[in-house]
């Protein structure tokens, strides 16, 4: 009787077949989840530095500016909020003076936002009063984000907030 140990060619070609199948059909799953994730994390990155842009733009403004408008670039001297307080960071109810969006490319968008791809910049001043009698201390926060509608499905959607503190008299 001849020793039958192992594996013969032919059962190793099938097994080989079978993974190359099997490889094959799992491919296309790699290939999506390193696009997505690349595609993700460039529009994290966009998102923050949309975000400090903002902030960059509103630290110029003299502490007690409450009438220039930066929902625009470059900053118009009159019909916007400023720096007064007011504002809100919750992008599903923006405030009309505290908001501005963002094309694909990151040029300003006059106006509401539109039907399709956008970035959308919120933000908020308040005053810090603690310890009690503080006067001279503003926070500022901003939160920029990527139009849900245009990553094509539910997740999660890139956005950034950034906070400053702007002391007067600066």
């Amino acid at each position: 009787m001849a020793d039958q140990r192992g594996f013969s060619l032919i059962e190793t070609m099938i097994a080989l077949g079978i993974l190359a199948i099997v490889a094959a059909g799992v491919l296309p799953l790699g290939i999506i989840a390193a696009k997505s994730t690349e595609n993700h994390g460039h529009l994290n990155a966009r998102t923050t530095e949309y975000a400090q842009d903002k902030i960059e733009q509103l630290m110029a403004l003299t502490y007690g500016d409450t009438t220039t408008d930066t929902r625009v670039f470059p900053a118009l001297a009159a019909g916007g909020s400023g720096l007064a307080v007011g504002g809100s960071i919750d992008t599903a109810a923006p405030v009309n003076l505290y908001v501005d969006y963002l094309d694909v490319n990151g040029n300003v968008l006059p106006g509401n936002p539109p039907a399709n791809w956008y970035y959308m910049r919120a933000w908020q001043v308040s005053l810090v009063t603690t310890p009690p009698g503080r006067t001279n201390l503003k926070q500022i926060t901003v939160i920029s984000r990527v139009n849900a509608l245009s990553l094509g499905g539910p997740g999660l959607v890139p956005q950034s907030t950034v906070t400053v503190l702007k002391t007067s008299p600066f």
